[in-house]
């Protein structure tokens, strides 16, 4: 079990509850984390968690993510410091392969940064029309693959 501390940045047009349960049923679906690598995740308000989930404004994401350069476009995930840092322009948004599903675009965010803090680096498109692996930066570009918001979809 591993503990996961959610977190809003102050003044974001969100509610930190419904996005906390968004971000743990994500986490805990069976087409998660849990089903490649073999971990559940239970939600903590303490300091000490294993894993830190953050939404955070284009500009605290720059911040936070430094010094990777996000662009104040770009999310990111760590193992070194166990944070994943969302962007918030990309959780209303979504990303152009993705369409108008914004749904899904944020299960693949969820997964692919905390994905990191799990220690998985980047993946390829193994072929065009595939599914994407969760890995993929499907922000930026699906590589030809069908857009995929999970580990073990």
């Amino acid at each position: 079990m591993r503990p996961v501390r959610v977190e809003v940045e102050e003044g974001l047009p969100v509610d930190g509850e419904v996005f906390a349960q968004a971000v743990l049923a994500t986490l805990n679906d069976p087409r998660g984390w849990g089903a490649t690598d073999g971990v559940t995740f239970s939600r903590t308000a303490a300091d000490d968690a294993s894993i830190r989930v953050v939404l955070a404004s284009p500009v605290t994401t720059d911040r936070l993510c430094a010094p990777l350069q996000t662009e104040s476009l770009y999310s990111c995930g760590s193992s070194a410091s166990g944070t994943a840092v969302l962007n918030f322009h990309r959780w209303v948004s979504g990303a152009a392969d993705f369409g108008d599903d914004v749904a899904t675009y944020r299960q693949y965010l969820v997964n692919h940064e905390v994905g990191h803090v799990l220690g998985h680096g980047h993946e390829s498109c193994p072929a065009p029309g595939a599914v994407a692996p969760v890995m993929v930066q499907q922000t930026i570009t699906t590589e030809g693959c069908l857009p995929n918001g999970w580990p073990s979809p």
